[in-house]
């Protein structure tokens, strides 16, 4: 009777028959993927096939023999996290979850195509066995790290229930981002033993040959860091699963493995010469790097005019490791409730953290200090936030007694080198490797991060803050610093066009309405407790909280308590203060957020004794406002009355919102070094100047209408 040779638990098996037979199995399944990967790339007309045929063997292993999941629940949370960091490499992905039943065929072969599940970069879908979504080089090691950081968090809190490997495929382009740099250092330093790296060495990148842009040891350079690092042939399956198994069996350090594999493996022209190694298969299909499409699957074992197949045996076999996953998973969850009844508080806590029912935040009874820095009230909501909530993690580059994250950090503590009974990543000056941390934690349910710097220093994360917007993580971004009125520091550091920037992905809009980020700017110590509350009711997007270094004072509240004032924030934008009566018009509406809603207050004061009827908004989000239904737009704003909105930054900021005939003043210029308060006066931040101004756009406003009433008459 012919006996069945599966994947599985290496050490299953013992005689060098049945593992010769098994390797030969693998590599079956590898030229699969590498058929698959070339086909769909081909198909496409576009996409990069060697990189894809070329670690091929490595990643099939690891679907074959080592990655932990759940066939039938890929959102289970013992399963092993299999991160991608060279995103164009997305055919190999694609190839291996079809082997795992995630994908179809037919998704496959609709590559890069509208609509279909598989884009050219992957794009998180945990349902379908994608844990990030992948591209810009680098930022999916730091991920990696982010999951990685996370895990250890857990098991700290929870034991060994929730254990698992965080395995990520690098490339050349991953270790050459700067990124890498950042990522290496913290995880070594921590010593993150549960993060795997898989470094596809094949000396081949899209425009040329890796020696052509880098020369130093990479094996050195990662164990600097504090990594166990193995150097491998790629394409050695006995070789591969011995560094496999070690790297899992590692709980001292962080493992890199140097897979040295061939480009494009497999790859012929049709005369049957090697196009192996050849930089002309990065980026492009074989067809059209002069190799032949149709001879590499011949070549590879295959069949042209049905590329789209599994090999039965390959089929036979992923069915076979599928059901010993199973087995797995039973054993789990025998083990998982044996530990829910020894630990029923702990099981509650986790369960309803992975159901995201980790913070419900009402800070309408918090303490608060008025007149101060809205970054100092955020710190009093952070101390809060660290002793009533246990599943945010906060971090900060290098600033947190000036950001004022070190109220967070007092309450808790900093992640140490296999210790990570805080809750605080001190991750130094790496603000990109902080922004990719956070959103690897923030892919783990229940788990919320915090991260902050300089508003300005924001420039350094805006790739991995659109990836968070791209991938709706709820990441919270504390920029504070927010104005030239940062002073002496000089234009450096006052950001400027910086406001506007971000908001541009509050522009983009989610299938559900919703935008695709929240940006918050808030005027006084209560609209940042209101803020704090709008940041956590965000489930599905990232936050960015902008906030002042200078003093302000509270706005005026005549109605009620500034809290339920400040509560009216969640609409993007309400009105502060308005002397006109019932049924009047304002004489004029004056919009402002963060510090300079008090400037307009102060300014409109001014106005308002010199007999005119003046509004003031203070509108934390325009985007967030222009979302609500039209009838609170008009009755906060008034259709076609004179309307000036103030911006610390670039002047287009409230363009959106002013109307035809409104206009918005700001800042056409870097800043300078100088006291706060006399850089107000030089650029005309005072209220007398802004009154002056008020009175001036009148002016204008009056002549533009005339000048409309005349051309449409």
């Amino acid at each position: 009777m012919k006996r069945k040779i599966k994947f599985g638990t290496p050490s299953l098996f013992i005689l060098n028959e049945v593992v010769l037979v098994q390797n030969e199995l693998i590599l079956k399944a590898a030229n699969n993927a590498r058929i698959l990967s070339a086909a769909m790339v081909q198909k496409a007309k576009s996409g990069h096939p060697g990189g894809a045929m070329g670690a091929a063997d490595a990643v099939t292993l690891l679907f074959a023999e080592f990655l932990r999941f759940d066939p039938d629940n890929p959102h289970w949370m013992g399963r092993d996290r299999f991160f991608m960091d060279p995103g164009h490499m997305s055919a190999l992905l694609y190839s291996e979850l079809a082997f795992v039943r995630q994908m179809n065929l037919k998704e496959l072969e609709n590559f890069r195509q509208l609509g279909s599940e598989t884009p050219g970069h992957p794009e998180l879908a945990v349902h379908q066995g994608i844990e990030n979504s992948s591209g810009p080089l680098g930022l999916g090691h730091g991920m990696a790290l982010g999951s990685a950081i996370a895990e250890r968090f857990m098991v700290e809190r929870f034991g060994d229930i929730v254990e698992h490997k965080t395995v990520v495929l690098i490339s050349d382009g991953s270790v050459q981002e700067e990124i890498a740099y950042g990522v290496g250092r913290v995880a070594g330093h921590l010593q993150v033993s549960n993060l795997i790296l898989f470094y596809d060495a094949n000396e081949v990148q899209l425009s040329c040959k890796t020696k052509d842009v880098m020369a130093f040891d990479v094996a050195k350079q990662y164990q600097a860091w504090g990594f166990e690092v193995y150097d491998v042939d790629g394409s050695d399956i006995d070789a591969l699963r011995k560094v496999f198994q070690k790297a899992y069996a590692e709980t001292e350090k962080p493992v890199l493995i140097i897979g040295r594999t061939v480009m494009a493996k497999g790859a012929i022209a049709e005369d049957g010469s090697s196009f192996e190694g050849k930089v002309s298969t990065h980026g492009q299909p074989l067809n059209a790097a002069g190799a032949s499409t149709d001879a590499t699957i011949k070549n590879l074992g295959g069949d042209p005019n049905n590329a789209f197949q599994i090999f039965p045996e390959v089929e036979e076999a992923f069915d076979l490791r599928l059901q010993e996953l199973r087995e797995n998973v039973k054993k789990w969850k025998i083990k998982k409730e044996k530990w829910d009844l020894e630990n029923p508080e702990l099981s509650k806590t986790l369960n309803d953290w992975n159901k995201g029912q980790g913070v419900q935040l009402n800070l309408s009874e918090l303490p608060i200090q008025e007149g101060v820095a809205t970054r100092v009230s955020s710190g009093s909501v952070l101390a809060y936030l660290a002793t009533h909530y246990k599943s945010i993690i906060c971090s900060s580059a290098d600033l947190s007694n000036s950001d004022n994250t070190q109220a967070f950090l007092d309450k808790t503590g900093i992640f140490k080198p296999k210790d990570f009974s805080g809750a605080f990543v001190q991750v130094g000056v790496a603000e990109l490797t902080m922004g990719a941390i956070a959103c690897g934690i923030a892919l783990n349910p229940g788990l919320y991060p915090i991260c902050a710097t300089f508003f300005v220093f924001s420039d350094f994360m805006k790739p991995v803050i659109r990836m968070a917007a791209l991938m709706g993580l709820p990441v919270k971004y504390v920029f504070t610093h927010d104005s030239f009125r940062v002073g002496e520091d000089g234009p450096t550091h006052q950001p400027i066009e910086h406001e506007t920037q971000i908001r541009l992905l509050e522009c983009l809009t989610k299938e559900n309405g919703k935008a695709e980020m929240l940006v918050l700017r808030p005027a006084d110590a209560f609209e940042t407790l209101v803020a704090w509350e709008m940041a956590f009711e965000n489930t599905d997007s990232p936050t960015a909280l902008i906030l002042t270094r200078q003093n302000v004072d509270s706005l005026p509240s005549p109605n009620g308590s500034a809290y339920e004032r400040a509560s009216a924030a969640k609409n993007g934008a309400y009105i502060v203060s308005d002397n006109s009566v019932s049924h009047q018009k304002p004489d004029l509406i004056l919009i402002a957020n963060g510090s300079d809603v008090m400037l307009n207050h102060q300014a409109a004061e001014i106005l308002r004794k010199e007999g005119l009827l003046v509004r003031v908004i203070s509108m934390i989000s325009p985007a967030l406002f222009l979302k609500q239904n039209k009838a609170y737009q008009n009755e906060v704003l008034e259709p076609w009355r004179p309307t000036l909105a103030l911006s610390s930054g670039l002047p287009l900021l409230f363009k959106p919102v002013v109307g035809g005939f409104g206009k918005t003043i700001g800042l056409k210029r870097f800043g300078a070094s100088a006291p706060a308060a006399i850089l107000e006066a030089e650029f005309g931040y005072t209220p007398e100047v802004v009154a002056a101004k008020a009175r001036d756009y009148l002016q204008e406003y009056k002549i533009s209408v005339q000048e409309f009433l005349e051309a449409n008459t």
